[in-house]
């Protein structure tokens, strides 16, 4: 059986729909439901009921997809309706779905009445490489990512690498983006593997190598005093690129796509503040542009990003905190950038 155990939970790779029900039927839980988006609820879980013949008896919450949802007033939503099924504190909310399913469904679990028991069955590649693990929950308030949030894990986590048949090319890249991430900030022989393949055809060795990675990483600092702090590689310029475009354009970025950008930003400033090389600089440049096409940035929202950036919950003494790459591989936290350079960085993306 292949089991990534994290320090409270176990996150399953094989029969993982099976080991759903075994977890179910073991707990006794008062209650099930099931948080899904309009998408997943159509998509996966049929899926879900097909494998779980024996599960009968449960309620569903449906939200609308999209991070531009992921906010108090829809968490208020999910609340009433967990009140309205008579919920009680020995139910358990199943968060079937992407990223926004995830973060926004553990907070909801995590707060109501105190707290009740969730679990992830994550459907897309970015979830299941990243939002799933860890024990982050979250939501956005006025265009800041995850501002509003706990630190609270999961029962257990169901990876089902089917599910990644229902998703179109662009989402796979996004997620794509968090295994680079993996790469760069932890294992270079992973980011080498990874330099030239199809995205769409993600084996699961990759999958489990990037749990894997990420799972080590927060095991040792669940908390983000330190160490974890190395998972933000990308995410301080990457999160007001994305926050920016969702306010901004008709068809806003992705995750995955604009920490892309922030990959590229931020390694820039790695050169500047940290130990990189112009090569690795280079490699990294060769390798983002490759998956990621160039996206316009435009000089005159600099002003808006950066006041973005200074919105961002890792900041210390009203300075822009970043983690940053010593090389390929290999990563710092905690190196705070001045905004000239920061907009520099903003200026080599556009360079290219």
């Amino acid at each position: 059986m292949r089991i990534i155990q994290s320090n409270t939970y176990p996150i399953h790779f094989e029969n993982s729909l099976q080991q759903l029900g075994r977890f179910i039927t073991e707990n006794h839980y008062s209650k099930i439901l099931f948080l899904v988006d309009t998408l997943t609820e159509k998509h996966c879980l049929p899926v879900v009921k097909a494998a779980l013949p024996e599960l009968k008896d449960f309620d569903i919450i449906e939200v609308d997809p999209g991070e531009e949802n992921k906010n108090i007033d829809f968490c208020i939503g999910i609340w009433k309706m967990m009140l309205d099924f008579k919920a009680d504190r020995n139910s358990l909310l199943i968060n079937l779905g992407g990223g926004v399913i995830t973060d926004m469904g553990g907070f909801a679990a995590s707060t109501f009445k105190r707290g009740i028991d969730f679990v992830h069955v994550p459907t897309t590649l970015l979830s299941q490489v990243d939002a799933s693990v860890g024990g982050k929950t979250g939501i956005d308030m006025d265009q800041v990512k995850n501002i509003i949030g706990t630190f609270t894990q999961p029962r257990a986590v169901f990876i089902e690498p089917g599910f990644l048949k229902t998703l179109d090319k662009r989402q796979i890249y996004s997620g794509f983006a968090e295994i680079i991430k993996h790469g760069l900030i932890y294992d270079a022989d992973l980011f080498n593997s990874i330099r030239d393949i199809q995205p769409e055809l993600t084996a699961p060795e990759y999958i489990y190598r990037s749990v894997e990675i990420k799972n080590e990483v927060v095991t040792q600092d669940p908390l983000e005093k330190g160490l974890r702090k190395i998972l933000n590689f990308g995410h301080t310029i990457g999160h007001a690129v994305e926050s920016h475009s969702l306010m901004n354009d008709r068809d806003p970025l992705l995750h995955g796509e604009a920490i892309a950008i922030g990959f590229i930003c931020e390694a820039y400033l790695s050169v500047r503040y940290s130990t990189l090389s112009e090569a690795e600089l280079a490699k990294i440049v060769s390798v983002v542009l490759h998956y990621y096409p160039k996206y316009q940035l435009n000089q005159a929202s600099f002003g808006a990003l950066t006041e973005l950036m200074l919105n961002d919950k890792k900041n210390a003494d009203g300075r822009i905190n970043f983690s940053l790459l010593s090389r390929i591989g290999e990563c710092s936290t905690d190196k705070f950038c001045e905004e000239t350079e920061i907009e520099e960085s903003l200026n080599y993306y556009r360079s290219l």
